[in-house]
């Protein structure tokens, strides 16, 4: 059985959303980015402010050299959240098999459910017109085999629509295109791509022998040659329910001295263990994304030994997740660290193992710090190497 995937893609989601409550930025180039801050990065930029050279990861200074007349709103989780949980809840409304992607983007697996919504490619005009009736929300849908190549087609209709590639056709739709639609070729191996071996289009890259694509990719060789031929088995996961706590910095100023970013990874520990004492969350897991000046992203996660919400345990396992992934020359501009996984404490005390004297000593310390937080605020205090 073919499977039948939709896309929902609404473009610059945060902006498109305050567009609802404000008509006048419709229209208008218009970009999202964090006030007062002097080197602040372009979070979000509609159509128009593209069109004018804004982009995302764009420094706001040079955005607005580059288009004077460009609006800028700061971010707005809330009402960013709000609208999710009305897009995520008219998914729902059509399969049990939805997954959204990031905020404005979201896959449907609509296979077996002909009976009820009729063919795949109604269901997504359907769905597209209760989005646009409910939300006020213009979006573009596409309607594929997999994940991917919906993706695919819900960006390159150049105006709101649905595009439906019909199953087994999914080659032949990606042949023609450029090759920087296929996840996982950034700009780097783009360029390498058109000055090396002269291949601009999909339909080459398939063509290339497996040993020419690993000079280029590597161990994702087989990926990418499959995603070029329009190849892609992950399935549509529905999004986990369990919480995750996580912590981020955008750092003043970008830095390259190991001592500085291990003090402010220590404060990012610190505040994640303190919200998870509160909520008394032991994660199993812990993640870390570094972004540096050149805004290369270096994502790397490790599986806990010791479940514990104590900072002196916690810090350890990411001093050595970050010395591991922060292992080039280019400053350091943005880290964030996440705890998931979780189980919770037990009320039952254990009768053979008695903490240390030490260990006990350092918890009851740290207690006492959590009640001044707890009083004060969670700034008031730290220690000295976060400060």
């Amino acid at each position: 059985m073919h499977r039948h995937i939709i896309h929902i893609h609404i473009s610059a989601f945060s902006i498109a959303v305050a567009r609802v409550f404000r008509p006048e930025l419709r229209e208008r180039p218009v970009a999202v980015a964090p006030a007062r801050s002097e080197r602040a990065l372009i979070l979000s930029a509609s159509l128009e402010a593209q069109k004018e050279g804004v982009f995302k990861g764009m420094p706001l200074s040079k955005a607005k050299k580059s288009c004077p007349a460009l609006l800028v709103l700061p971010p707005d989780p809330g009402l960013t959240k709000e609208a999710c949980r009305t897009l995520a809840r008219v998914a729902a409304q059509y399969t049990p098999l939805w997954e959204p992607a990031r905020p404005g983007h979201v896959y449907l697996d609509v296979t077996g459910t002909e009976r009820l919504w009729g063919r795949a490619k109604d269901t997504a005009c359907r769905l597209k017109k209760e989005i646009k009736d409910r939300m006020s929300l213009p979006g573009t849908v596409g309607v594929a085999g997999n994940k991917m190549v919906s993706n695919i087609a819900s960006r390159i209709i150049p105006s709101s629509g649905v595009m439906d590639v019909d199953p087994g056709r999914e080659g032949p739709f990606m042949a023609p295109l450029k090759v920087g639609v296929v996840p996982g070729i950034g700009r780097f191996r783009k360029k390498v791509l058109l000055e090396e071996l002269s291949i601009i289009r999909v339909r080459e890259l398939a063509a290339l022998d497996m040993g020419s694509l690993k000079l280029v990719f590597g161990r994702q060789a087989f990926i990418i040659h499959q995603r070029a031929l329009g190849i892609d088995p992950t399935p549509v996961c529905p999004a986990p329910e369990k919480p995750m706590v996580k912590e981020e910095v955008t750092l003043a100023q970008d830095e390259n001295d190991d001592q500085k970013l291990l003090g402010t990874l220590y404060g990012l520990v610190e505040k994640c263990a303190f919200r998870m004492r509160k909520r008394a969350l032991f994660p199993a897991k812990a993640g870390l994304l570094i972004r540096h000046s050149d805004q290369m992203e270096i994502r790397r996660q490790v599986k806990l030994s010791l479940s514990s919400f104590w900072d002196f345990d916690l810090y350890g396992p990411l001093e050595a997740l970050f010395l591991n992934a922060c292992d080039r020359r280019v400053r350091v501009r943005f880290i964030r660290i996440r705890f998931w996984d979780f189980s919770y404490s037990s009320a039952q005390l254990s009768l053979f193992h008695a903490p240390s004297p030490a260990l006990e000593k350092r918890s009851m310390v740290i207690q006492a710090l959590d009640r001044i937080r707890e009083r004060h605020g969670e700034g008031v205090i730290k220690y000295g190497r976060a400060a």
